[in-house]
């Protein structure tokens, strides 16, 4: 059985790949790379390294050759783009005749009005139009995203928000990464949906839970998003990103991330890695402001 990810050298692609590599001999694990040069490392621990570029199909063909499990790790860019690569993926995978396609999803995908989620909902609908046997791995957020605030924070600054009380269930990309380790390496994981979260949490609680792990109080600054995008603008965030800034944190106040779920423990035994635990982790990681 040959096993391939996607996006590998990617920050979630790149511990997908080592979780599997517990478990599976390297043999069976091939990745779809568009710089084959960057994932060398894992060529010289036996992984097949193939060259695939979501933009270009052709060469999604001789990557998804011979693959039995296809995990797809959603694309970045706007909606528009990652609707057409991720069509581009999935037509490959059908024209391959691969057995199964895991993807990673967002959480309530199908429903959601988060921003996001056109992509995934649209990604979705085109798996199971293939009628090849799928799981969805409907991720939530990834703690990781709030580095930037978390680096902010430890050089003095507050924490600025104007998602008010919505609710996240952050979690850390090892805990996603070993999640889709097991679907894709795992059985009875054919058409299956898993809702993929970690504690639901404020912003409020969030911050009270830094500054436990920092050890001194952090402040919260409330206000209305277009204040919030002064300041991310005064920050030195380049003008483009700061609409989709915005609309993060209008998708969080209307709590489209605020879906509980035991799913986790399904898949890894375990519910995600306790916030506080969390939090740790990404401080100890962020090298010193000097």
């Amino acid at each position: 059985m040959k096993m391939l990810v996607t996006g590998a050298t990617g920050k979630l692609g790149s511990k997908i790949v080592e979780v599997l590599l517990k478990t599976v001999p390297a043999s069976q694990l091939a990745v779809s790379v568009r710089n084959p040069e960057k994932a060398a490392g894992l060529q010289a621990r036996g992984v097949e390294v193939r060259q695939g570029d979501f933009d270009h199909p052709e060469t999604l063909d001789t990557a998804f050759a011979g693959i039995d499990r296809l995990f797809i790790i959603s694309a970045d860019g706007d909606n528009e783009t990652r609707i057409r690569q991720h069509a581009n993926a999935v037509a490959a995978a059908e024209r391959a005749r691969v057995k199964f396609i895991a993807y990673t999803s967002l959480v309530n995908a199908a429903e959601s009005t988060n921003l996001f989620a056109p992509t995934h909902k649209a990604t979705e609908e085109a798996i199971i139009k293939t009628g090849i046997p799928y799981s969805f791995l409907r991720n939530n957020w990834y703690l990781e995203n709030e580095i930037p605030s978390i680096q902010g924070v430890l050089a003095g600054a507050p924490w600025v928000t104007s998602a008010e009380n919505g609710k996240v269930g952050w979690a850390l990309q090892q805990d996603y990464a070993e999640a889709a380790a097991a679907v894709l390496s795992g059985n009875g994981h054919e058409n299956t949906i898993y809702e993929l979260s970690g504690q639901l949490v404020t912003q409020e609680e969030l911050v009270t839970v830094l500054g436990t792990v920092l050890g001194k109080e952090v402040p919260i600054q409330h206000v209305d998003d277009a204040a919030y995008a002064e300041i991310m603008k005064a920050a030195g965030l380049p003008d483009f990103l700061l609409p989709m800034l915005v609309d993060i944190q209008k998708s969080i106040r209307e709590n489209t991330l605020a879906i509980a779920s035991n799913d986790f423990e399904k898949l890894i035994g375990r519910p995600a890695t306790p916030i506080k635990e969390a939090l740790t982790q990404i401080v100890n990681g962020i090298s010193p402001i000097k």
